[in-house]
């Protein structure tokens, strides 16, 4: 069973992400929006754990990248961008969705 989870709080500031890692399953789509998107930051302290969860898609929505300034230049490798279109494609192509608060 195909999960979505969607992480929005800046890996920084909580252990959001890291839960939601130890949780995702082989074929798994995580999607991280508004500040959970500086996980996907190159350099970040959250880039090597994403570089670490093999079997799970990562997404990281456009718009809320543009509104930080960061450019596609400056993502984790394997990291997909979508706009508000492929964020609702996610929610649909997933049997569920897990938010991670």
């Amino acid at each position: 069973m195909a999960m979505l989870h969607t992480v929005n709080k800046s890996p920084s500031e909580r252990n959001t992400l890291d839960s939601c890692l130890n949780h995702a399953k082989d074929g798994s789509s995580v999607l991280l929006f508004e500040d959970g998107i500086y996980a996907v930051v190159r350099g970040s302290a959250a880039a090597g754990r994403l570089k670490e969860a093999s079997g799970i898609s990562l997404y990281a929505l456009g718009p809320d990248l543009k509104a930080r300034g960061i450019g596609d230049d400056q993502l984790v490798e394997g990291v997909t961008v979508v706009d508000y279109d492929g964020f609702v494609d996610l929610v649909t192509r997933h049997e569920n969705v897990q938010s991670w608060l």
